[in-house]
């Protein structure tokens, strides 16, 4: 059996990234004594800890503080955690069979304490600074890095100046509050509320969080790699014989200044030099399209940032004018590795968080949801392959102070009747009568006039098609598993439309087409056949005339679908999803 030795016995250095010169670890970080650069790297004795974990993690819970050998923390007693880490790896069901996908996964950050990745960044931030008795910090926020240090902070008694921009919500300022921080809100962009911070933490000689300089928010990062190399093993088997964890073909996530994905590359680049994976992901970086200092500078081939002075986007979180030295290594990694970053507009992320709400039962930020319209966008592009394995970080949770995310007849209202009450004791603050009765006004809530019948042999897409129309709420669906029976179907309830699979057992749906047709009742229903078969020009020729529109498998996220279905019957509401 193995000893495991004690945290303070582990060996932790400095490299400057700049130069390559090494200096002991300390904290706060110093600078490079060769160049003067700020941003260092932290090193560890890799072949001691690669001879270590295989034991050690077969006892340890699956958190962050799980590789603790490779975290710069010498004393275990300084650990502040709060449950932190360990966050699913989720398979996405619904969203790969729209997009064609098979090895589509979520890494679901919204399950950390204060439902945000922040959380991992805090923990060991906060666990450093209790090592090195800080008992004070100024950070600047755009509110979720506040509220996570705030919580960690009133878990260690370290006292936090939080510098928050305008546009924060007061909903956010106000949860900081509550933990006891000090909350000051700039009247300016993020960019000029970090240098206000920088003043005051100079001024009063406070610590300030140094951001993605700051050793331990990128440390802390890296434990996202380490999980989903574990976590992806467990799903679909190590990648090779001796090669016990798997690394997926692309990581997305959005970015602001960076610092998370350089933290997720630094951990897959460790586990490639244990040993424990055999290959380096792809990252795709995703920024907002009225705030895209990366992806602008990429487009022009430009290793350093060019920068946003005024930043136009409603999605704050990743609102980063100026991305400091996280660009320059990002961009070395994307050009040696095949990475790529791209923008979406703020239009698409909303679209893409009222997708992941209603296909995957998944509420989360509008970064997160800007990472998901950036894999749309690069699927469409071909840049990822739909066979990959694609891991997306789901950063973090909806705030509910997103209002605006939903039109204004979201909410339908039932008057407050008393079951029990007599008709005349009932009153209504509303312009119209009550309802005699609780279910009468139950019933007056579904408005579904518009049948639909689905006819499709897999369930798994047959679910898919009938929750994409779910979301419109005002469907009545109906399904049928093979031709014959579907054909049935449509004969006793005559529906306003049909959806249609082509490779059927017992009738296939050309069978079915020509059926429909011979029928002087059902001849002019319309029909959206959607299939998984590469038709031939004499399969599409039968079709030719006889259908509304044709979809392949794979392509649900063709927006043309629901707008389709809601010209066909009449019922166009808007956007749809």
């Amino acid at each position: 059996m193995l000893t495991i030795p004690a945290a303070a016995q582990m060996e932790i250095s400095l490299e400057c990234y700049a130069c390559g010169q090494h200096v002991p670890y300390s904290v706060p970080t110093p600078v490079c004594p060769r160049c003067g650069n700020d941003f260092m790297e932290t090193r560890y004795n890799y072949g001691r800890v690669r001879q270590l974990w295989p034991e050690i993690l077969e006892r340890r819970p699956f958190r962050l503080w799980r590789y603790r050998e490779l975290l710069p923390l010498f004393d275990d007693q300084f650990q502040i955690s709060m449950g932190e880490g360990g966050t699913p790896l989720l398979r996405a069901h619904n969203l790969s069979m729209m997009l064609g996908t098979p090895k589509l996964f979520i890494k679901d950050e919204r399950q950390n304490p204060t439902n945000s990745f922040k959380d991992r960044q805090a923990a060991l931030v906060i666990s450093m600074m209790k090592e090195a008795n800080i008992t004070e910090l100024v950070v600047a926020s755009t509110g979720n890095v506040a509220i996570s240090y705030s919580a960690y902070s009133a878990h260690a008694g370290i006292k936090l100046w939080t510098f928050l921009p305008s546009l924060v919500p007061p909903e956010k300022m106000r949860e900081i509050a509550i933990y006891g921080s000090e909350v000051i809100k700039v009247t300016s962009t993020y960019d000029a509320t970090k240098k206000v911070a920088a003043k005051f933490a100079l001024h009063k000689g406070i610590q300030q969080d140094r951001g993605i300089r700051n050793i331990g928010t990128r440390e802390s990062m890296k434990t996202i790699g380490f999980e989903i190399a574990e976590q992806l093993a467990a799903e679909l088997g190590p990648a090779k014989p001796g090669v016990p964890w798997r690394a997926p073909d692309w990581y997305l996530q959005a970015v602001s200044g960076g610092m998370g994905p350089v933290g997720v590359w630094k951990g897959f680049q460790e586990l490639y030099q244990m040993g424990l994976i055999d290959r380096m992901p792809k990252l795709a970086l995703i920024q907002a399209e009225g705030c895209a200092p990366m992806v602008n500078s990429w487009r022009k081939d430009l290793p350093e940032a060019e920068p946003v002075l005024n930043p136009q986007t409603q999605v704050i979180t990743i609102a980063t004018g100026v991305p400091g030295p996280a660009y320059p290594y990002l961009y070395n990694v994307a050009k040696q590795n095949g990475g790529t970053f791209e923008a979406v507009s703020d239009e698409e992320t909303y679209r893409a968080l009222h997708v992941l709400a209603k296909m995957e039962g998944i509420s989360l930020e509008t970064a997160a949801a800007a990472t998901f319209a950036g894999l749309f966008k690069l699927l469409s592009q071909g840049v990822i392959k739909r066979d990959e394995i694609v891991v997306v970080n789901c950063s973090g949770h909806t705030f509910p102070v997103e209002k605006f995310l939903l039109e204004q007849d979201w909410l339908k209202v039932v008057p407050s009747v008393a079951l029990d009450a007599a008709p005349e004791t009932v009153t209504t603050t509303t312009s119209q009568a009550p309802s005699e009765d609780l279910l009468g006004a139950l019933e007056n809530l579904d408005e579904r006039v518009k049948k639909i019948v689905i006819v499709e042999d897999n369930p798994e897409a047959a679910r898919l098609l009938r929750r994409i129309l779910q979301t419109r709420g005002d469907f009545q669906i109906a399904e049928a598993h093979n031709g014959r029976a579907g054909l049935e179907l449509i004969q006793s309830t005559q529906p306003d439309l049909i959806m249609l699979d082509l490779m059927m057992p017992d009738m296939d749906g050309f069978a079915v087409l020509d059926n429909l047709k011979a029928d002087k009742v059902l001849q002019d229903i319309p029909v959206i056949v959607i299939t998984a078969k590469e038709l031939t020009t004499k399969e599409r020729q039968r079709l030719h005339g006889r259908i509304q529109m044709l979809l392949q498998k794979g392509s649900f996220m063709d927006e043309d679908l629901l707008n389709e279905i809601n010209a066909l019957l009449g019922t166009d509401k808007g956007e749809g999803l």
